[in-house]
């Protein structure tokens, strides 16, 4: 095995399309999940908007979407992300699909984090005659934070697999760089390079994260 021919150039666009899809992806999720599992909470059993409809409906999407592996998702969306994205390929065609498996998940991840808070916190704003608008952004968003953020990087550390998978379909980035040239051309080295890669990316967003929950713990204290 030997790394001398690799083709470092081609590796560093694949590396900067990996990035560029979770980046956006990671955008769109947060923008979309976020809300969604505020409301989630909200309209859950004994929270302040209590609607089993809504939240039964709801989180049935949710959990459809959840339960629909991510490569099927991908094939399954090549009608809807053409019309969305206008391609099915590239880093273009593959951030669709990966919205479309991470929101729910994120979604979850928040509805989760939010139970979790003391029940005193909507309390004491319900005596002080605060709304739910006023509640979650003064109050609920506030106290689950660091919560939020711990999910964003769990979130955003799946989308950098995703986006390794989307390759099976031409999406661009490392998994595709991996397909054509470690797999189907048997160069190892080039499988190991991109393998090697995808992990020092997972550790960096995760010391990231970590480090930026820490920050933002100790100004709340």
């Amino acid at each position: 095995m030997s790394f001398d021919n690799l083709d470092w150039p081609l590796i560093l666009e694949a590396t900067l399309d990996t990035l560029l899809m979770t980046g956006f992806s990671l955008l769109f999720t947060v923008l979309i999940g976020l809300p969604l599992g505020v409301i989630l909470f909200l309209t859950a059993k004994g929270q302040l908007l209590e609607n089993r409809v809504t939240y039964q409906s709801l989180s049935l999407v949710v959990n459809v979407l959840r339960s629909v592996p991510f490569l099927i998702l991908l094939i399954v969306m090549i009608p809807l992300t053409r019309v969305l994205a206008g391609t099915s390929l590239g880093v273009q065609g593959s951030i669709p699909p990966l919205v479309a498996s991470a929101a729910p998940f994120f979604a979850r991840l928040v509805e989760n984090v939010l139970r979790e808070l003391d029940p005193g916190v909507s309390e004491a704003c319900r005596a002080m005659g605060a709304n739910s608008r006023q509640t979650v952004l003064m109050a609920l968003l506030p106290e689950a934070t660091t919560g939020i953020l711990a999910a964003i990087v769990v979130t955003a550390i799946t989308l950098v697999g995703y986006s390794a998978m989307s390759g099976v379909i031409g999406g661009g980035g490392l998994g595709d760089l991996a397909l054509r040239f470690g797999y189907q051309r048997y160069q190892s080295d080039v499988m190991l390079v991109t393998v090697l890669i995808l992990v020092v990316l997972v550790q960096l967003l995760q010391m990231f994260g970590d480090k930026l929950a820490a920050m933002i713990h100790s100004k709340t204290q």
